[in-house]
């Protein structure tokens, strides 16, 4: 199974890409956990993005590509993966249609967490409130304003995806505004007839 995850910050992607690990016994593939990674083994692409994030820059779409290709050719991915938070944009998205079908493999399914961006900013606020009462640290991210900008981000350049991928035949929406249960229901009913 190889899918996407789509939806803006605090869609509930991350908390819903470990619960299909667990489930599936394939990774979760986050572009910032690759790129660590790959800094941290010293590969020849881990040691480009090295040398781009010293400098202080965003590591380049090639980069990304690269360590993107990297990871699913190893041996846990042979099963699987979800992508999260990659591809961002419609030249990544390309690129993921050419990395898979150099292999002979495709994308199974693209699942859009559909959410209310008031309500976002909402469970934004209180998660930053919960951590604050726990005695946690808040994320830099879990403030308002900072979330805003993340989302205006989020619809220029990645929601072009939604129609890329409608238009593929590849797109199944699911209400990320239900309980976190409710939605996990949802995308293994997704994923069960994409198996079909």
């Amino acid at each position: 199974m190889r899918l996407i995850l789509l939806g803006p910050p605090g869609a509930g992607k991350g908390t819903q890409a470990q619960r299909l690990v667990e489930k599936h016994g394939i990774p979760q593939l986050s572009t910032g956990d690759m790129l660590r990674a790959a800094v941290q083994a010293g590969t020849e692409v881990g040691k480009r993005a090295k040398a781009v994030m010293d400098a202080g820059e965003l590591v380049s779409d090639a980069i990304v590509n690269a360590i993107v290709a990297e990871r699913i050719d190893q041996p846990d991915c042979a099963k699987g993966f979800i992508l999260d938070g990659y591809p961002r944009t419609l030249v990544q998205a390309d690129a993921v249609e050419a990395m898979l079908a150099e292999r002979g493999i495709a994308l199974d399914t693209v699942i859009e967490l559909v959410v209310d961006d008031k309500a976002l900013v909402g469970r934004i606020v209180k998660r930053a409130e919960d951590a604050k009462a726990a005695g946690q640290p808040v994320r830099k991210d879990d403030n308002p304003e900072v979330f805003e900008e993340r989302l205006r981000e989020y619809y220029k350049k990645t929601a072009p995806l939604i129609g890329y991928y409608y238009a593929k035949g590849k797109l199944k929406t699911v209400d990320g505004m239900a309980g976190i249960d409710a939605v996990t229901a949802e995308i293994g009913k997704v994923l069960a007839a994409a198996a079909k």
